[in-house]
């Protein structure tokens, strides 16, 4: 199982639209779809004020893990609206799962077939909660809002850098858990299996594309 450099790479894609074609992607994104409707019914973690962090990020960015990007936007369409089905909250959104399937998508290009590390967890969170505070707003605005966008926008932003502090810290623990026991199950490479602090410069720290590497990573 390779390890990559960079996304950017034909060889990358192809792995990816192989990945999402495989039986067991298919199970594990349904058990993800499956966790992320759970999730949604345990009572959000309280920050600060009526700030909560809710857990659903957790199952999406290990279906991102595992799955790839080709498969991150079909998991992500799916998810938003089951999670919507099983939890109607208003009227449907469809601009929500356009941000959902973003939003996992780029946990893919951050976590598949590379070797994870914080920094890593760090930048995937950091531009997802981006994504929020700019697309998440404007779904907002378009189809709930009276108030101006940039309103919408400012308030969301604020609400999201107090929730990535301690989304950064969940995912951490997650992935530090989690990464050996998804090597051991086949879903990732030996590279893959450990949650790493820092990495050498390159593409936030990978091995180059489509090459495999049988030496220990270099840790920091």
């Amino acid at each position: 199982m390779k390890i990559f450099k960079t996304p950017f790479s034909h060889a990358y894609w192809q792995c990816a639209a192989r990945d999402a074609k495989k039986l067991r992607t298919v199970i594990f994104s349904a058990l993800m779809i499956a966790a992320c409707v759970a999730l949604a019914r345990l009572d959000s973690l309280p920050v600060v004020n009526n700030i909560k962090v809710t857990w659903g990020f957790l199952a999406r960015a290990l279906c991102a893990l595992v799955g790839g990007p080709v498969n991150a936007l079909l998991f992500g369409a799916v998810e938003d609206t089951v999670s919507y089905m099983m939890k109607p909250d208003g009227a449907y959104n469809p601009f929500y799962m356009f941000t959902t399937m973003l939003g996992v998508f780029t946990y893919a290009l951050f976590f598949y077939r590379a070797e994870v590390t914080v920094l890593r967890v760090f930048l995937a969170k950091l531009v997802t909660n981006i994504q929020n505070v700019f697309l998440g707003g404007l779904g907002t605005y378009l189809f709930y809002s009276s108030k101006g966008y940039w309103a919408i926008a400012g308030a969301s932003a604020v609400k999201n850098a107090i929730m990535l502090p301690v989304q950064l810290l969940l995912l951490v623990l997650l992935f530090g858990a989690l990464l050996p026991v998804l090597h051991r199950m086949g879903f990732l490479p030996d590279q893959a299996s450990r949650l790493k602090l820092w990495k050498r410069p390159g593409w936030l720290g990978g091995k180059q594309s489509g090459e495999e590497e049988n030496a220990a990573p270099w840790e920091g």
